[in-house]
């Protein structure tokens, strides 16, 4: 005879938000697991290390809502987030970071992501913010919004460069390049030539309309590919 799903109230196991948690510290995973799993509507159903595994977790078609840490290997939480967006739309998106920093929660809602928690208090917040994004609403901390409101008076003050001028590739080009990593060591990372890590690279600065490494990492940190 076949199991009956686990009844929890007016919740089964097979009808709760199915959650994938991304985070490269399995302390923390194991953490937000209990958190989560704790809850009837709720449960865990995947886990990842980095971005690109997050969104391979996602293909499978078995996640409704991923949790994404902001600063991992490889793919940071934001790259992936945008990623997620664009390859499985029905997947709402959380950002969890430790900083509190406008430039990361400006960067996590042009992701596409449905809120952005701060890990100082996940385990106050991060179930609203899961209902809340389950909901098609947006969760802020109450300083996110005041930063929402500030940034949207001085818009029309501020002639800073769009932040979305890179392609996804070049993101991770400028990502590598921030965290120290010489054109052979890139293009062994990435599985390309080194010619094209350079060609990379060049279309990076010209866009930017930077010289060097040392300014391509300080705009890495600010749009949150590489922590501080």
């Amino acid at each position: 005879m076949r199991a009956r799903p686990e009844v929890i109230g007016v919740h089964t196991r097979e009808s709760a938000t199915r959650i994938l948690l991304a985070d490269d510290h399995a302390l923390v995973r194991r953490g937000l697991r209990l958190i989560l799993d704790a809850e009837p509507d709720l449960t865990v159903v995947a886990e990842a290390a980095d971005g690109a595994e997050a969104i391979d977790a996602c293909a499978g078609g078995d996640v409704d809502l991923a949790i994404l840490d902001i600063a991992m290997p490889r793919m940071t939480g934001l790259q992936a987030a945008r990623e997620i967006s664009r390859r499985f739309p029905s997947v709402r998106t959380l950002i969890l970071s430790m900083y509190d920093n406008e430039q990361y929660l400006f960067e996590a809602l042009k992701a596409g992501a449905s809120g952005y928690v701060l890990k100082s208090v996940a385990d106050r917040d991060l179930l609203n913010a899961v209902r809340s994004a389950m909901r098609d609403e947006s969760f802020l901390y109450p300083a996110a919004v005041t930063a929402l409101i500030r940034e949207y008076l001085a818009r029309d003050r501020d002639g800073d460069a769009p932040d979305s001028v890179l392609t996804p590739r070049e993101e991770e080009i400028i990502k590598l390049v921030a965290e120290g990593y010489s054109s052979r060591r890139i293009a062994e990372t990435l599985t390309i030539s080194v010619k094209t890590v350079d060609r990379h690279r060049a279309n990076i600065l010209g866009k930017l309309g930077m010289r060097d490494r040392l300014e391509l990492t300080k705009y890495a940190i600010r749009v949150g590919l590489v922590e501080p």
